[in-house]
């Protein structure tokens, strides 16, 4: 059976596991192009992503280019001459890149396309309350990730999942699934097809801070699914004032009760025993939480850690 010469482009631990599966396929690894080592954290140690350390550990050569259009890079990943790209969760790529490879490039997207294009599809399908996901290998063009599909796997989506447990399990069907691509190219197996033409597919755009405030004037169900959506990462959050502070609370997750009730939306009962929070349709009851400054508990820790319930308000 034929084997190809990959080169592979990724970052996180959601690509590591993809570089992971190839490696232990019948192809070959030439090549691996990651972000630059960066500093972070307090002591600004230099960390490495995920797929670099994976790939050291293995003997794969690393590129870490600062620009993907350097001529140096270009050269030596001309050298390789690879058979084919794949890219899991890198950045965006310039043409001179993606034309490279004599059989293409081809991403893995963890979505069904053309549902979901952009940065974050996990959070928004949890978020929109989806009840299937799945992941799409397709080929890199201009355009962001609008190429030609290549294969699609389907995924449902447990009640109550959040973004953290359908990332993983995307994570492992989509590892196999840039596998099984790769086998299906050098095969000649795969017919590429052109995207559906959706007038208005749901979007998944890239989530900045301002994006994950919890907004109460909602239904339960959709602060509910919102919550999930962003669990563990990038979280929700919510601001209380206790006494004269406020602080940020983020909200891991939790449940909810419907109810008819006459208190104002995003409004709260607080005490040693409870913790409830008013939407539009009932009661959002918390049960992970972190307070600005302190760990992740549960709720029973967090009201145990107050004595004055009278002072806690929503900011």
């Amino acid at each position: 059976m034929k084997s190809l010469k990959v080169v592979f482009l990724g970052t996180p631990e959601f690509a590591k596991t993809s570089l992971e599966a190839i490696h232990q396929s019948r192809h070959e690894v030439v090549g691996v192009v990651t972000v630059a080592d960066k500093a972070s954290g307090r002591g600004q140690k230099i960390s490495q992503s995920p797929v670099k350390v994976f790939a050291v550990e293995n003997n794969l050569p690393v590129f870490q280019p600062e620009k993907l259009r350097n001529p140096e890079f270009l050269e030596e990943l001309r050298k390789l001459d690879a058979d084919v790209f794949v890219v899991v969760a890198f950045r965006m790529m310039p043409k001179i890149l993606f034309e490279m490879p004599k059989m293409g490039t081809f991403n893995l997207h963890a979505s069904l396309l053309p549902d979901y294009r952009g940065a974050a599809p996990i959070n928004y399908a949890v978020i929109n309350g989806e009840e299937k996901s799945g992941a799409t290998t397709f080929f890199i063009n201009e355009k962001i990730d609008e190429g030609n599909i290549l294969l699609q796997e389907e995924l449902a989506i447990l009640p109550d999942e959040n973004a953290g447990s359908l990332h993983d399990r995307l994570m492992e069907m989509g590892s196999k699934l840039v596998v099984k691509t790769l086998d299906g190219l050098a095969e000649n197996t795969i017919i590429e097809k052109p995207q559906p033409n959706v007038e208005h597919p749901k979007n998944a755009y890239k989530i900045f801070k301002e994006d994950t405030k919890i907004d109460w004037t909602k239904t339960s169900k959709e602060v509910h699914q919102f919550i999930l959506g962003m669990s563990p990462y990038p979280a929700a959050f919510t601001t209380l004032k206790i006494g004269e502070e406020e602080k940020g609370l983020k909200i891991f997750g939790g449940k909810f009760e419907l109810s008819n009730h006459e208190k104002v939306m995003g409004s709260l009962d607080i005490s040693k025993n409870e913790f409830k929070i008013y939407t539009k349709d009932g009661i959002y009851f918390p049960l992970e939480l972190q307070l600005e400054g302190k760990k992740r508990m549960n709720v029973k820790d967090f009201l145990n850690g107050f004595r004055n319930f009278d002072e806690i308000k929503m900011a």
